[in-house]
């Protein structure tokens, strides 16, 4: 039996399952809306999911929202306002509540920005990409440079001064100065917060039917290093592998995953983590909604698609394989706090990376070394 005594902070994540086009690398559970967006519909469902696992709760309040997809921005201002207030109405929330909305450039104009926070959405995840045309057409963006840094100065001039511009390197045929110049136009903007992340080709996507020419492992290693160094001395210190932010404005949806946290999911595909201690005994749980938007949009009472009690056994890498992604790890009391286990059930593996200097010794924080053999390490407590 997990020794669990108290329930972690609760996120809420919503899933908009549309796009305008499916882009060739993207692996995520989107669709192309090209007979519209039933708005209604979905938020009818939206609404009776979240109803159904509002028990996930257990009397917490809510200290981030992340709305995701898919394209969110597709949605109408009124469609977040509609259903931003009947969460509300239903759940307590914390008084500095993160609310995020994915949007992409293009697809808002001035207006819609700022009937969005009117709608309490008080945070951008803006799909940037690259400000380089060409890369952007390699990606199937419906977007240009020129749209990207409108989009980003009139989200500004609305009143969103909380944002993150989300961007990739290691595109195809990109060079170093290429990658870092992408990063310097976006540095113009002064965002609190970046993604920079590696382009990887994932399955099931177009990019791995016909793999594009990508940068060799030399040219995406000094890309690398170069770009933390120009992120550094903006003052974006990296916190997680792929996210840069500055002084207190980490995301802090995103560090309730790193830190196992709980999150509901709601809508077509979407995942949630939930931890249980009104069961016959504590336990830990995931689930996922159905995927289909149809489908979705036809099981009123019943979205779960699948659900399953993570075993004590399997708790050790579901947990290490979110902390040891941040760049300052957790103190070793989480582990027991967040998975109802002693620290003893990580030997004599522990002992072991921490001998090799693959994890710190005073807390579990991958070092340098651990970091650039992450996925070896991780591997080690399966």
């Amino acid at each position: 039996m997990l020794k669990l005594t108290e329930l972690p902070p609760l996120s809420l994540y919503i899933h908009v399952p549309w796009c305008v086009r499916k882009c060739p690398y993207c692996d995520f559970n989107s669709h192309v809306s090209s007979g519209g967006i039933p708005e209604e519909a979905y938020l009818k469902a939206l609404i009776n999911d979240f109803d159904l696992d509002t028990k996930y709760g257990q009397g917490r309040p809510l200290r981030s929202i992340f709305i995701g997809g898919g394209t969110p921005s597709l949605l109408s201002p009124q469609f977040y306002r509609s259903l931003l207030g009947h969460i509300k109405r239903k759940t307590a929330w914390t008084d500095d509540i993160e609310i995020t909305m994915e949007a992409n450039p293009g697809t808002v104009e001035q207006n819609s920005f700022e009937e969005y926070r009117k709608a309490g959405i008080n945070r951008l995840s803006m799909g940037i990409q690259s400000f380089d045309d060409q890369k952007l057409k390699s990606l199937g963006r419906i977007h240009n440079s020129a749209e990207a840094q409108k989009a980003i100065t009139v989200a500004r001039q609305s009143g969103f001064d909380n944002f993150n511009l989300d961007l990739m390197h290691g595109l195809p045929d990109q060079t170093e100065k290429e990658a870092l110049l992408d990063l310097e136009i976006a540095l113009s903007f002064k965002p609190p917060h970046l993604s920079w992340y590696q382009l990887t080709i994932e399955p099931n996507t177009e990019f791995y039917n016909r793999p594009p020419q990508l940068p060799e492992d030399d040219a995406l290693w000094k890309i690398q290093e170069s770009g933390q160094a120009l992120l550094k001395h903006h003052g974006l210190q990296q916190y997680e592998i792929s996210a840069y932010a500055l002084k207190g404005q980490h995301a802090q949806h995103n560090l309730n995953y790193w830190q196992f946290g709980d999150y509901i999911g709601i809508g077509a595909g979407a995942h949630g983590k939930i931890t249980q201690l009104n069961a016959d005994e504590p336990q830990i749980k995931r689930y996922q909604k159905t995927r289909q938007p149809d489908a979705y949009l036809n099981r009123i009472g019943h979205y779960n698609a699948s659900s399953n009690i993570l075993q004590a056994e399997d708790l050790p890498l579901e947990f290490l394989m979110n902390v040891l992604r941040l760049n300052n790890g957790v103190k070793e009391a989480l582990y027991s706090e967040r998975t109802g286990l002693p620290i003893e059930t990580l030997e004599p593996v522990l002992s072991q990376v921490r001998k090799e200097g693959l994890i710190e010794v005073t807390k579990l924080q991958a070092t340098e070394k651990g970091l650039l053999f992450l996925n070896p390490l991780l591997d080690r407590f399966l």
